[in-house]
């Protein structure tokens, strides 16, 4: 299916004006949580020049560029510590072919053989870095009608699976009365050779436009083959294509088809960072281009005489009887001042993103006590069991989703996420043998201790595995 598209589609595929808005900021995020040559390819966005400033001397500094990239570091830090032992997944209530079919899931969740706990360690790194992230819930295309459930699974077209995409890729959306998404267009691009023995390369653009019963895929290639991901031109869309319609898996639930990952404004780090990100960046290179500037050392010559002679290693200097030769060297109180500045700015990064144990206490007052240590560490312990919840929240939505798309209807359950120190099983293993010393009469109560347990020591084990120990400990002996 090709066909050209009308101008009411080419004012769906426009940006939204918040989008437009929020692009700039986007880019720049992801240029401070990327860093490196990504960061020094850019770098002439951020590293401010001088007023009057030569453009050679500008131009070698950019040149000598340099980032120090804290913010990245927080935010990998704050995924690797989140996703330190796995949520626990459970289905429960689920028969043989659901069983299969999440085991399978949960171990490829994209057809591309990543786990459904990588993949949302990926999203919440990029809900840090934008402050959202949304997840796309497709099935595939079936090449026949089905009219059971298992000619379904014979085609392949049950096997749900995920898409992600970042927000600087939603790019126009409308909401329903309720707030929820009405419709939303997802826009992505990239280099393609229309088949490999081709030498030349064309820049594909693909828009995926959802409502709540269909989907609709447009395509337009660019004739250039460089072109920018972020500067899509205003006549973009006139000569997009119709390649693919029909109903999506989820419009017998009359639902658009994403997800989001969100945490609060109070918790996008990338955005609490950002602007003392650059103001260190900026301060860093310009002591460094100062301290550089100082190593070459400037003659100065003290003289009522015309001066014409050649300074060098080659060459001799005379000078009248009055006449004075000396250096100029920078007495360094302002590189003391740069100096501490830069300490404070990085200390304020670690503590705006609490994490004061790694760049002080969160309060800014110094020389910290254990004591205080110890309850600096507690603030970002409770900070990282909020975005705990928000990730198992959009756990639990993306697979409620896909339960009921399926009609699995089963009983599905994320916990964990909520220890984040090595030896924090071992007390939890403590207080479940306290707990059940108490002779409590519940055979449920043990049944879901047992679990709990089980299914966190076992947090890297294979899905099929943890839902049988699941299942033996549900059917076990009471008491």
């Amino acid at each position: 299916m090709k066909t050209a598209v009308d101008g009411g589609v080419v004012q769906m595929l426009r940006e939204h004006p918040e989008y437009r808005a929020r692009k700039p900021m986007w880019r720049m995020y992801r240029d401070l949580y990327a860093g490196g040559e990504q960061m020094r390819a850019n770098a002439g966005e951020y590293l401010i020049r001088r007023n009057k400033e030569p453009l050679e001397v500008y131009a070698e500094r950019l040149s000598r560029v340099f980032y120090e990239n804290y913010a990245g570091s927080i935010i990998d830090w704050y995924a690797a510590t989140l996703f330190h032992r796995e949520p626990v997944l459970t289905f429960e209530e689920t028969n043989d072919a659901a069983r299969r079919f999440y085991g399978e899931f949960i171990g490829d969740c994209d057809r591309k053989g990543t786990g459904f706990t990588e993949f949302f360690r990926s999203r919440f790194i990029e809900a840090l870095v934008y402050g959202r992230s949304y997840i796309l819930i497709d099935f595939p295309r079936a090449s026949g009608t089905a009219g059971t459930r298992a000619e379904e699974d014979a085609l392949g077209s049950s096997r749900a699976y995920l898409l992600h995409y970042t927000p600087d890729e939603l790019i126009n959306w409308g909401h329903d009365e309720h707030g929820n998404f009405e419709w939303v267009v997802l826009r992505t691009g990239g280099l393609r050779k229309l088949n490999a023995e081709d030498a030349a390369w064309t820049y594909e653009t693909r828009w995926a436009y959802f409502d709540k019963d269909s989907y609709r895929i447009y395509s337009e290639r660019q004739e250039t083959s460089t072109f920018p991901t972020w500067a899509w031109p205003e006549d973009a869309g006139k000569k997009a294509v119709l390649m693919d319609a029909g109903v999506h898996g989820l419009a017998k639930l009359r639902r658009v088809p994403l997800v989001d990952l969100s945490v609060p404004e109070g918790m996008w780090l990338m955005n609490k960072a950002a602007m003392l990100q650059l103001e260190h960046f900026n301060k860093s290179n310009a002591l460094s281009w100062a301290l550089t500037m100082g190593l070459f050392a400037m003659p100065v010559i003290y003289s009522e005489r015309d001066w014409n002679q050649l300074l060098g290693e080659s060459y001799y200097l005379q000078l009248g009887k009055d006449d004075k030769f000396g250096w100029t060297e920078p007495q360094g109180h302002v590189f003391q001042i740069a100096a501490d500045n830069l300490a404070r700015l990085q200390q304020e990064i670690y503590r705006v993103c609490y994490t004061a144990q790694a760049g002080g206490d969160l309060a800014g007052s110094g020389v910290q006590s254990g004591l205080s240590k110890q309850r600096d560490f507690a603030i970002t312990q409770e900070v990282l069991r909020a975005y705990g919840d928000a990730v198992k929240e959009s756990m639990r939505r993306v697979l409620g989703a896909v339960d009921a798309a399926r009609e699995d209807e089963a009983t599905i359950d994320v916990s964990g996420m909520d220890e984040f120190d090595m030896g924090d099983f071992a007390a939890e293993l403590a207080d479940a043998r306290g707990l059940l010393d108490l002779g409590i009469e519940s055979p449920t109560l043990r049944k879901q201790v047992f679990k709990r347990l089980a299914l966190k020591y076992l947090c890297d084990s294979r899905q099929s595995a943890k839902d049988q120990i699941a299942r033996e400990i549900e059917e076990g002996r009471n008491g």
